[in-house]
């Protein structure tokens, strides 16, 4: 391709709004404008990047016998209906009506459409295994989209199902697609760590994100610096430690006055004591009402973690005012003796003894309070975040490390929750009809993308993996306009094609130092730079845009050399 035939509207400031670099370096490329919040037009340039990484996707894919389809983003509510998920999803789902009425939305994910379609053609247990993919428009309407493509509400996705009929059969597929995920995000370049999930709205028990290490991702994950233990923080298992410590001497249970302090630190700094002592009462509102959680003072609560443990369908911290209106009780003070909600104890609580805890009375604490004489716990389990420094839950001696990461791709086992409310069901070798066993498997096209340029950057612009890249190499002659030049450019040029190098031509009649920014901005590979000097010595000048290093080749004879070059980056 010719530069001067391509839409490439280079741009020398980064957008106002852009919070990220690959926001901000897409922008600045040429490959993506906003047309909406968090709705994007890809240009050329950034369409063959998200085309690479899709051809990607799909040669991977078909290795391990999946097989596309291409399924409608507009999807009938009564579908959702069946899944029980049109009055749960939320917000984000973007409903609408048609002309005759009917209820719509732009599928965010397409659980329900797939299983539509497996439960009408797919009758015998002779028909399984099989996994059917697409790659695919899908729309969540998010309440801040932001980050550019890596968090927008309209998103390229390829989505895979996979239908068995045993837990065995389930359990080979994933780790089939497991593999093959790796490989994926392995061929575009990227540095990732596979690690333990939650679920989410899609449902499920069994659960791996693929997240790409970067400082401004939103996620962050914890992995152990000893053994290959890694999870989401929504995950993220902890260990709590055994004591050999004689137990104490059991304190009766007396109230102290503490007038105005109402937070963890104000209590701690005016009784004189490590907020270890105390116990945090948190109150949250789900679909089973207002139930209260119970952490040490210096831990937090983990939000999923505790939805879990209560197993409701959604959880969301309890406003002041709901509070105070259901209860009765006062804000600041809450205690779990005698409160009249169900109680879920973190599993450290059991371990505490002679704690102090609000007494929900306004300007009093408890102190000496014992978990079995003074709690009525509905159930114990490890609801708290995970902590830097942390025992790893999986070995010894390790150590949890905290980083921060881009989600890019996620893989469950859903197991019936969609084929038992949906019916989609088969005959057994005995003739008998068993509900579908399911798997799911998602990656982010456009999240994949921006993670590479987020690991992948300087100051000047873009380095994209050559996978990946627009285009493998650019040539940058000196002065299009020189005979000699031109010629040697245009037959480098048809040469590198021929050779399988997708190579873009750069024939502007800019300055060489233009060429050379637009160049680096763009992040191509490799660089070929053609003037008259070097010509003039039978050489040209390539350069690598990942290290900057340089050498002279000859010409013509070298140019067969730049396939295996490229192959080494």
């Amino acid at each position: 391709m010719r530069y001067s035939k391509l839409l490439i509207p280079t741009l020398k400031e980064s957008p106002a709004d852009a919070e990220v670099i690959s926001h901000k370096l897409m922008v600045r490329a040429g490959m993506i404008r906003q047309m909406a919040a968090g709705i994007y037009s890809i240009l050329p340039m950034g369409l063959r990047v998200l085309r690479k990484v899709e051809q990607i996707i799909r040669e991977e894919m078909n290795k391990i016998e999946g097989q596309e389809v291409f399924l409608p983003s507009i999807q009938p509510a009564e579908l959702w209906a069946e899944s029980g998920r049109w009055d749960f999803y939320g917000k984000e789902l973007l409903r609408f009506k048609d002309r005759n009425n009917r209820e719509f939305c732009y599928g965010p994910t397409h659980e329900e459409v797939i299983t539509d379609i497996v439960r009408r053609e797919v009758k015998s247990y002779r028909q399984l295994p099989i996994i059917l993919y697409q790659i695919q428009t899908k729309f969540r309407d998010e309440v801040r989209p932001r980050f550019g493509i890596m968090r927008g509400r309209e998103f390229t996705m390829k989505d895979a199902y996979s239908f068995h009929t045993t837990e065995e059969s389930t359990h080979e597929t994933y780790s089939s697609m497991s593999s093959a995920y790796s490989k994926i995000f392995k061929r575009c370049g990227l540095d990732f760590k596979m690690v333990e999930a939650d679920s989410g709205t899609i449902g499920g028990n069994f659960s791996h994100e693929f997240v790409v290490l970067a400082n401004s991702g939103e996620d962050c994950i914890g992995f152990c610096d000893s053994c290959d233990y890694a999870s989401n923080l929504e995950k993220a298992a902890t260990k709590t430690l055994s004591t050999n410590i004689k137990s104490p001497l059991l304190e009766e249970l007396k109230e102290v006055t503490t007038p105005n302090k109402k937070s963890i630190e104000q209590v701690t700094q005016f009784l004189q004591v490590s907020p270890k002592k105390l116990i945090k009462t948190i109150v949250f509102e789900t679909d089973q009402g207002l139930v209260a959680g119970l952490v040490r003072g210096d831990r937090q609560i983990n939000p999923i973690k505790l939805k879990n443990l209560i197993d409701c369908e959604w959880l969301i911290p309890a406003s002041e005012e709901l509070i105070t209106k259901t209860t009765g009780l006062p804000c600041g003070y809450l205690g779990p003796v005698e409160i009249k909600l169900k109680i879920f104890a973190d599993k450290e609580i059991p371990l505490m003894s002679n704690s102090i805890t609000g007494s929900n009375k306004v300007g009093i604490h408890l102190t000496g309070v014992q978990f079995k004489r003074d709690l009525n716990v509905e159930k114990v389990g490890d609801i708290r975040n995970a902590n830097e420094g942390d025992p790893c839950p999986k070995c010894d001696p390790g150590k949890f490390k905290i980083k921060r990461g881009i989600e890019v791709g996620h893989i469950f086992i859903l197991g019936k929750k969609y084929s038992e409310s949906m019916q989609a069901l088969y005959l057994d070798a005995q003739g008998k009809e068993k509900p579908i066993i399911m798997g799911c498997y998602g990656i982010g096209v456009g999240r994949t993308a921006a993670a590479a340029i987020e690991q992948n950057h300087d100051e000047k612009g873009i380095i994209w993996p050559p996978s990946i890249a627009p285009f493998q190499a650019i040539i940058l002659p000196v002065n299009f306009s020189d005979d000699a030049v031109n010629s040697a450019a245009k037959e480098i040029y048809k040469s590198l094609w021929e050779l399988g190098v997708e190579t873009l031509l750069d024939d502007r009649s800019e300055r060489l130092g233009v060429k050379f920014k637009d160049a680096e901005l763009l992040g191509i590979p490799l660089q070929i730079v053609v003037g008259p000097k070097n010509l003039g010595e039978g050489k040209i000048e390539i350069k690598l845009r990942k290290n900057n290093e340089s050498q002279l080749i000859l010409f013509p004879e070298e140019i067969s050399h730049i396939p295996s070059i490229l192959s080494k980056l």
